[in-house]
């Protein structure tokens, strides 16, 4: 029952989508990346270590993204921006600012730290998978150039 998970992280990809009016086939593929990062995230629970997961699940999303974006031709910034909807902590953010309110400095510190610790998470997968696209085609010209 946890991978219906996967189908809610589709279902809000698409809501998302269609809040930026995004057309066509492309809510279907963007919304993809949603339910693949998810997916990725609920297959990494037996690791027991929920920035691991995040950040596992946000490369796959990101190699997906990357790879979209050129099949289709568009940038991956759009797929991403997207497809880590589900991922994002907004519960944490919630809770942090809550916390903060009520005057809770343990609560507020622990939740805030845990949900930038996410964050990072985040960032950093996307981060690598960017960095190793971009090395891989800057070698692909260089081997180009070098053919002519």
């Amino acid at each position: 029952m946890e991978y219906l998970q996967c189908v809610y992280a589709f279902a809000s990809c698409v809501g998302f989508c269609i809040l930026l009016h995004i057309r066509g086939s492309s809510i279907f593929w963007m919304s993809l990346g949603g339910a693949i990062g998810w997916f990725v995230y609920l297959l990494c629970a037996p690791a027991q270590n929920d920035l691991l997961q995040y950040f596992v699940g946000t490369i796959a999303l990101a190699v997906y993204a990357e790879i979209m974006a050129r099949v289709r031709r568009a940038p991956a910034t759009g797929y991403l921006h997207v497809a880590l909807l589900p991922m994002v902590p907004g519960g944490g953010i919630y809770y942090t600012m809550e916390y903060g309110i009520a005057g809770n400095t343990e609560r507020f510190l622990e939740t805030g730290m845990h949900t930038l610790g996410i964050a990072g998470s985040l960032a950093l997968g996307i981060l690598v998978v960017s960095s190793v696209a971009r090395i891989a085609a800057l070698m692909g010209e260089e081997r180009r150039a070098r053919r002519l």
